[in-house]
């Protein structure tokens, strides 16, 4: 996530009231949703609904709670409501949007999808702007992933509803969130890597989630939406392969960085983390249907175990952390 300071860097709030703090939405709120609605689709990816529907629970009433706080600021007009949280609050309602469909919701799925239609335009300039500097391409990789999962959903809709427009409108976004993350690599500082508070981690879901929108195309292609002709599905299919195989080299990268240098303590762009590996996950086991890759779906189930094992952790530091906050304040 967006490498700045307050909340997102997992400092205390300062004097702000509880009030205040609510109607900020902050990029590590916002990356909690997308990561526990992340994780929610990924179970049920894997089969396992009872873990799935607590997750989707947990993001519903996250979600629910920044859009208040979106609200409010907007009512207020109270400095900029979109930014720094819109791009991973947009990512988050696509994924929201995902899960619901997978539920049969589609009318609410959609209404989702069209709430980030609106919303996408507006955060796509202010992460390009603030991506901009060399080294804190965070919100743009997190762009890309909003994109990504706009995408993802207008296909998932399109192969329930068989829609063409849907699908074609969704397939044009899908290589825009390619172009958007090409942006965004070059400024990635690599030594973030090794210092990085969990910022960087996009880099990597934003492919995944890249994977998974190409996996949904497929589908979208053979539930009777015509997308491609024999050749350019075979491209499609080739390109969203590649795109699972780079994001699961990211994941070793950044594994091993984690690996050779450590950060045990709590940061709140740590769910960025989070986030990567559960999407991750979701896309191997996508992929591996689309395409037929019993490989990919070995993978992808024990990648749901890690993704649920560091969400487990990040939930435990920040509710740490805010218990800390709130021992200080009373000091």
């Amino acid at each position: 996530m967006p490498a700045h300071h307050g909340p997102a860097s997992g400092a205390p709030d300062g004097p702000l009231s509880p009030r205040a703090r609510w109607a900020r939405p902050s990029p590590a709120a916002a990356g909690a949703v997308l990561a526990t609605g992340t994780l929610s689709v990924a179970l049920a990816s894997a089969g396992r609904e009872v873990l799935s529907w607590i997750a989707l629970v947990l993001a519903c009433a996250g979600w629910v709670v920044l859009a208040a706080g979106f609200a409010v600021r907007v009512a207020r007009r109270s400095g900029d409501p979109v930014a720094p949280a819109a791009p991973a609050a947009v990512a988050a309602t696509a994924v929201l949007g995902l899960r619901l469909s997978a539920l049969g919701r589609q009318r609410l799925a959609a209404a989702l999808l069209a709430l980030g239609a609106v919303l996408w335009p507006v955060l796509l300039v202010t992460a390009v702007r603030r991506g901009r500097r060399r080294g804190t391409p965070g919100s743009m990789f997190l762009a890309c992933a909003a994109t990504e999962a706009t995408a993802a959903l207008g296909a998932t809709l399109a192969a329930a509803w068989s829609v063409a427009w849907l699908a074609h409108s969704a397939l044009v976004l899908f290589w825009l969130g390619l172009v958007l993350y090409c942006l965004a690599l070059p400024r990635l500082d690599v030594r973030r890597l090794l210092t990085g508070a969990g910022d960087h981690w996009p880099a990597g879901g934003a492919l995944a989630l890249a994977a998974l929108a190409g996996a949904r195309l497929v589908t979208a292609d053979g539930g009777g939406v015509y997308l491609w002709n024999g050749d350019d599905d075979g491209v499609l299919r080739a390109v969203t392969v590649a795109l699972l195989v780079l994001a699961l080299a990211w994941c070793v990268v950044l594994a091993v960085t984690e690996a050779v240098r450590p950060r045990q303590h709590h940061d709140g762009r740590r769910w960025s983390t989070v986030f990567t590996l559960a999407m991750t996950a979701t896309a191997a086991l996508d992929v591996a249907t689309a395409a037929g890759l019993p490989w990919a779906r070995h993978l992808g189930r024990v990648l749901v175990w890690v993704a649920t094992a560091a969400w487990l952790l990040v939930a435990a530091g920040t509710v740490r952390s805010r218990v800390g906050v709130r021992s200080t304040g009373r000091r």
